[in-house]
């Protein structure tokens, strides 16, 4: 699509003008996606040195002629140059960027995307029975994950609960082998004790068995 540029500038300041107003960087760093840097380069200064031979075709012609001069149209390289009207205070006129006929070697060549096929019912019953076997597996491992995490879970609870078990089961062992060792104790003690009791009324008796039999012989 060709680029159109407009305005409406005094004769003689118009070269002046129009590179103060559209400096080169400028529009050739908005037009560098269409145009190569060389070329642009080439057009704007072939473009302001004709702007400056209408500037002074112009000021020749309004000196020699008080008619308004009939539109004329300027073509050179990949620009067109139109007045449009010209009055006391200024020149009106059109600049038209053709687009480029040839493409630089630098950038790639336009590629068409490529059509989309059409997708034939046998074939998409395949994508969506393809899709649901992918599904079904899917939900398969999930499933067995989640089987085999409850399934270690049983196994902690279980190796928790005969934990346990076993600790009990060896703490009341404990507990019942020193009530019984308490008991024997206990027991030995007592039985000691009662000996004791034993040896000591027979001493007493003999004691008392003796004292008769002196005082008998006393007597």
């Amino acid at each position: 699509m060709a680029s159109t540029l407009s305005g409406t500038y005094p004769s003689s300041t118009m070269a002046s003008t129009v590179s103060g107003t559209y400096p080169s960087s400028t529009m050739a760093s908005t037009l560098s996606g269409t145009y190569p840097s060389s070329t642009m380069a080439s057009t704007l200064s072939a473009y302001k040195e004709k702007m400056k031979e209408l500037s002074m075709i112009d000021m020749i012609c309004s000196c020699l002629y008080s008619q308004p001069l009939p539109k004329t149209v300027y073509q050179f390289e990949d620009m067109e140059v139109k007045q449009l009207n010209k009055r006391a205070s200024g020149q009106s006129f059109e600049v038209i960027l053709k687009p480029p006929t040839d493409l630089s070697p630098e950038s790639p060549p336009l590629t068409t995307s490529p059509t989309k096929k059409d997708i034939s019912l046998e074939e998409l019953q395949k994508r969506l029975e393809a899709a649901e076997e992918r599904r079904k597996i899917q939900e398969a491992q999930v499933l067995k994950q989640l089987s085999e995490k409850r399934e270690h879970e049983r196994n902690v609870l279980h190796r928790a609960i005969e934990d346990n078990n076993s600790f009990s089961r060896i703490a009341e062992e404990k507990l019942n082998y020193k009530m019984e060792l308490s008991q024997e104790i206990r027991d030995a003690n007592l039985a000691a004790l009662k000996e004791r009791l034993r040896e000591k009324e027979l001493h007493a008796a003999e004691v008392r068995r003796n004292k008769e039999q002196r005082e008998e012989m006393s007597g």
